[in-house]
């Protein structure tokens, strides 16, 4: 059968509270809407675009009730299969894969990119796979080179050869500087990767028993679970093996870990629409910069939105109402006079009479040197601020009634 396969490795639930409070809602995360889309819409989207792609799979261990609907209209409206595969437990990275090797393997492809889910980019996936295919390797990592070589360490650092683009040496978050190339999280790679992938695994399980009357504990965990890291237990011992190729990448990028990240990702993801489909973008005399509107949202004349904001279904904006930098959920009500600066307002929040909410923007894209004192306001779902108050900088549990202003506060 041949062609390509994409894989995005969607994980699943988290104990962690990073994404909090807006993974308090019955909306997985990966499916929260960045400029519009839900997060990993873009990724698919970018895949559907390439010559031969057969199907796309997204592996993880979300309840598949949650992600059907999603899988169903999204497969219809891009024209391209989609699969979940329900992981039966926490695997890793390349456990997952190694785990699912046949059903992903299915079709006998020529060719398989896998994404990560918690990131965001321009996803070139046909100039990834050129370049794959024209280096010859069994995989290709798309890196890129950081502005700001002291935050470098927070990824997998990639020493690559100048001349080949072979990868000499990867690094998952050292503790000092190794290369200011990060790995980006997407890779094309051939089906004898998952032979690459097994042959590490083998190994590394016989390097671990050989120190594991020291250290029991290591062998009740990772390997011997099944669980394998495509990143450290993959690439770093790969790494200077001839088989991995680093493609350089030079477009945005950013990761979206923590809950204030999608109002920085939009902004990225709204940029590069106004180049490449301006046609999504909402139009309108109160409107400034790359906005998009949901048709069912209604908004007043006479307030004024943008740049960078996405209003979505059923949402009401009032009289006279300023909206920035910000993301405003289905059907929340903002009413008239109210401000919205560099805000997440939850699904069926309020914003009273002359409220202001606003955040302080911290543009570092590194998710470890975000300053304390700025961030990202956010409204869990059903919210409330009453009038004339004002809430800055702070993140505000679901269903919470605030009735007087806060400033820096995580309000329970």
């Amino acid at each position: 059968m041949g062609g390509i396969k994409a894989v995005i490795l969607v994980g699943g639930p988290s104990k962690g509270t990073r994404f909090r409070p807006l993974s308090l809602d019955d909306v997985p995360k990966l499916l929260f809407p960045i400029a519009g889309r839900p997060m990993i819409y873009h990724h698919i989207e970018a895949c559907s675009k390439v010559k031969g792609i057969t199907e796309v799979i997204l592996l993880g261990f979300f309840p598949e009730n949650q992600l059907a609907a999603f899988i169903d209209a999204t497969s219809k409206e891009l024209n391209v299969p989609i699969r979940y595969i329900n992981e039966v437990k926490v695997l890793g990275t390349a456990g997952g894969l190694s785990r699912y090797r046949d059903q992903i393997l299915s079709g006998s492809p020529d060719y398989v990119f896998i994404l990560h889910s918690d990131i965001c980019c321009s996803f070139p996936m046909q100039s990834l796979l050129e370049f794959h295919i024209k280096h010859g390797k069994t995989c290709t990592i798309m890196g890129m080179t950081v502005e700001k070589k002291e935050y470098a360490n927070q990824y997998g650092c990639l020493i690559r050869d100048e001349s080949t683009n072979e990868l000499l040496h990867y690094a998952e978050k050292p503790e000092t500087f190794v290369s200011d190339c990060i790995n980006c999280g997407v890779y094309c790679i051939t089906p004898a990767f998952f032979d690459t992938m097994a042959k590490t695994s083998n190994e590394l399980q016989l390097s671990m028993q050989n120190v594991s009357l020291e250290y029991p504990e290591i062998l009740k965990k990772g390997v011997e679970q099944g669980r394998l890291r495509l990143e450290q237990d993959i690439f770093v011992p790969l790494a200077g093996s001839g088989s991995i190729v680093v493609y350089p990448y030079t477009g945005f990028w950013r990761q979206i870990k923590n809950a204030g990240s999608p109002v920085y990702c939009q902004e990225l993801y709204l940029n590069h629409y106004a180049k490449t489909k301006p046609e999504a973008l909402s139009k309108g005399e109160n409107i400034t910069g790359n906005v998009i509107i949901h048709p069912s949202a209604t908004v007043d004349p006479t307030s004024k939105i943008g740049p960078n904001v996405y209003i979505g279904p059923n949402v009401k904006i009032g009289k006279g109402v300023r909206v920035l930098n910000s993301i405003i959920l289905d059907e929340t009500e903002v009413k008239d006079r109210a401000c919205i600066l560099y805000s997440i307002i939850g699904w069926r929040s309020e914003i009273g009479f002359w409220a202001r909410i606003e955040g302080i923007p911290n543009y570092t894209p590194f998710l470890y040197s975000q300053d304390k004192r700025k961030g990202i306001t956010i409204f869990g779902a059903g919210a409330q601020a009453n009038g004339e108050i004002i809430v800055s900088n702070c993140i505000v549990m679901p269903h919470k009634q605030l009735d007087r202003n806060y400033n820096n506060e995580i309000i329970l």
